[in-house]
């Protein structure tokens, strides 16, 4: 007995071309994933999430966040890809592509700052 089934192209075309992608830090004190929704080779992304771990307590935070770049001399185009960049009331989480995490309250207080490294997930 064979099975037939339609396929709605457009809608599975859509649904193909925005696949999440995920990534991990691993730091001394903290394991962070990075998990963007956005669609596959967007340069720029605003929905981007952060669930970060401690080792030691077990404590866990979730942000929401973006992609994070300089701007090209237009002053508008992302051009060079920096990490990613969550905000927590006053407090800014910066993860590095380079694995660095850096948690600053208030523009100028260091909270953490920790090198890791990545795992593609």
């Amino acid at each position: 007995m064979a099975i037939s089934f339609r396929v709605n192209y457009p809608i599975a075309i859509a649904l193909l071309s925005f696949s999440a992608s995920a990534a991990e830090l691993a730091t001394e004190r903290f394991i962070i994933n990075i998990e963007s929704r956005c669609a596959e080779g967007e340069v720029s992304c605003n929905q981007m999430t952060y669930h970060g771990t401690s080792k030691a307590t077990g404590n866990s935070i979730m942000l929401e966040g973006s992609s994070w770049h300089t701007l090209c001399a237009d002053g508008d185009t992302p051009c060079r890809f920096l990490g990613y960049k969550f905000e927590n009331g006053n407090t800014t989480y910066y993860v590095h592509q380079d694995g660095l995490l850096e948690v600053i309250r208030n523009r100028d207080e260091v909270l953490v700052r920790e090198r890791g490294s990545w795992r593609k997930e």
